[in-house]
């Protein structure tokens, strides 16, 4: 079993920074991607950002311009640098891997940011 372990969740004013980091502690098959989604009260799960093992990155399009992915792939470690919070930032961020050649995600239990306006 897979266990991702996320950190650097809290709650921060709008307009400033938090960093969000997830490690896998220990890999099934090859990582094809590593990334991050979020989910607010009533409201779907939705991307926030993506990065393959290449380096080929996405954001959401309400992120962009001010959230970076970024990873470690020797440490199974995925980043996201978030700036300019806003309060709709706020949401229940988690965590997920993606494996070559394995159907599903591993997901992280989730760590919450809040952003105060």
């Amino acid at each position: 079993q897979v266990q991702l372990v996320e950190s650097g969740g809290g709650l921060v004013q709008a307009g400033g920074s938090l960093r969000l980091s997830c490690t896998a502690s220990r890999r099934i098959f090859s990582i094809n991607a590593m990334g991050w989604y979020r989910q607010a009260p009533g409201k779907q799960r939705e991307l926030v950002a993506r990065i393959t093992s290449g380096g080929t990155t996405n954001y959401g399009d309400s992120v962009k311009g001010r959230f970076t992915i970024s990873r470690d792939n020797a440490k199974n470690t995925v980043f996201l640098q978030m700036n300019s919070l806003k309060p709709e930032d706020t949401a229940v961020y988690y965590c997920t891997v993606e494996w070559v050649g394995l159907p599903g995600n591993s997901w992280g239990q989730g760590t919450q940011v809040t952003v105060s306006s």
